[in-house]
């Protein structure tokens, strides 16, 4: 891919999805990871660093302080209007009003946290009459990596039709700090989290497996060139069949054929 091309048809694909909506500007949360940064940056060019308001949104002990720092950096570098709002007290009064809530499943709860961060964003954006510019990645989309109504509630996704391996090269193209760039990915959504060991591979060879298997080359081959066994493919392709919901709207019961 020509990464300049790219990132000039993103910037355009911003500006005319803001202007198709009626409105100038676009909310980003910014986490202090690549994806975010690259977003900020994105929508800066295409919509000018006033109409741009960047909100992070750390969990206190749980969200590393670098992230905290680099999410800060990246707002003020920008000149962009920037907030930073903890979610840790939000969090505890979701788990202490609902009866059954069980505080040690980190899943459910990493679930409920980017929920409460999608809603947080949405307020603001309607508050300003803005777009929520979500920050998913083509890898993380195709594996269902994301929470359905979570970081996966947004108006847009700008690099959605990036792998993640050249989210990274655009990165560093755009202007985004190499100490970001370098840091290991997570979604930082309970301690010592990264996307990496819990995807069980890099995502240099996800991303080859990827684009591999949609160019509809053989499975063992496949397995062969990127060094995993079939099992641990087919592992990783089940992740893409079973997670095929989150990338469709709610099925509607169809009613077509009993309506007079």
């Amino acid at each position: 891919m020509d990464i300049l091309q790219a990132k000039e048809r993103i910037v355009d694909f911003i500006r005319k999805k803001c202007e198709g909506a009626g409105v100038t500007g676009s909310v980003v949360g910014i986490s202090g990871g690549v994806d975010s940064a690259l977003v900020a940056h994105l929508a800066v060019e295409a919509l000018g660093a006033e109409n741009v308001l960047g909100l992070h949104l750390p969990e206190l002990n749980v969200t590393p302080p670098e992230d905290v720092l680099d999410a800060t950096e990246v707002a003020h570098g920008l000149g962009i209007e920037f907030r930073t709002i903890d979610i840790g007290g939000i969090v505890q009064t979701y788990l202490a009003n609902m009866p059954g809530s069980d505080p040690s499943n980190k899943y459910v709860n990493g679930n409920l946290k980017a929920r409460i961060r999608m809603s947080i964003l949405y307020y603001y954006a309607n508050l300003g009459s803005r777009l929520v510019a979500g920050t998913g990645n083509k890898t993380e989309i195709l594996l269902g990596y994301y929470t359905k109504y979570g970081d996966g509630g947004v108006d847009l996704e700008p690099i959605g039709d990036l792998y993640k391996t050249e989210v990274f090269q655009m990165a560093e193209i755009t202007g985004v700090s190499g100490g970001i760039i370098d840091k290991s990915p997570s979604a930082a959504l309970w301690e010592d989290q990264t996307d990496e060991n819990e995807l069980g591979h890099s995502y240099d060879t996800i991303d080859n497996i990827l684009i591999k298997m949609l160019a509809g080359e053989e499975a063992g081959a496949v397995a062969l060139e990127c060094g995993v066994s079939e099992a641990e493919l087919d592992k990783l392709l089940q992740r893409v069949d079973s997670n095929m919901h989150k990338r469709m709207m709610p099925p509607v019961g169809d009613l077509a054929d009993i309506r007079i």
